[in-house]
């Protein structure tokens, strides 16, 4: 099991990235691949994990087109 991924894929659900557009990136490896250098390159640039994780998000969302589910949000 590849912790490290999971993290990642843990920390963009708190995101609000939908499961299957995460589903789908890491379904192929070389979708994996770019999405861990992007969050690697991040944290090495000064970023704690939970602003990475916003940061791929923002642009997930960006380049998808879809809005955050904030309604899924447990109070």
């Amino acid at each position: 099991m590849d912790i490290k991924r999971l993290n990642i894929y843990k920390r963009l659900r708190d995101h609000f990235i939908p499961s299957a557009v995460l589903d789908e990136i890491f379904r192929k490896e070389e979708d994996v691949k770019t999405l861990k250098d992007a969050y690697d390159s991040l944290i090495k640039g000064g970023y704690k994990d939970d602003d990475a994780a916003q940061e791929i998000a923002k642009l997930i969302f960006d380049e998808t087109g879809i809005e955050p589910d904030y309604g899924l949000e447990e109070e």
